[in-house]
């Protein structure tokens, strides 16, 4: 990520690319479940009841961290 935000395990990311073969679209919201190499993330998507509807393979450039609480500078 041109920012420099760090992605960490078990960190909520929002997609910023349409997959579309995969039927996932900008802003759909995952949890990262495991750190495949420098820069490559398994994230997991589930829905509102907590059923896991995708989980893949995404580069850091695909996502954007959420977060829910200040940042520290």
């Amino acid at each position: 990520m041109g920012n420099n935000i760090k992605i960490k395990l078990f960190d909520v990311v929002a997609l910023v690319e349409n997959l579309s073969k995969r039927g996932l679209i900008i802003g759909q919201v995952g949890t990262v479940v495991e750190i495949l190499d420098d820069g490559v993330f398994e994230v997991e998507f589930c829905d509102n009841d907590g059923k896991t509807y995708d989980c893949l393979a995404l580069r850091s450039n695909q996502l954007m961290p959420l977060h829910y609480s200040p940042v520290a500078a």
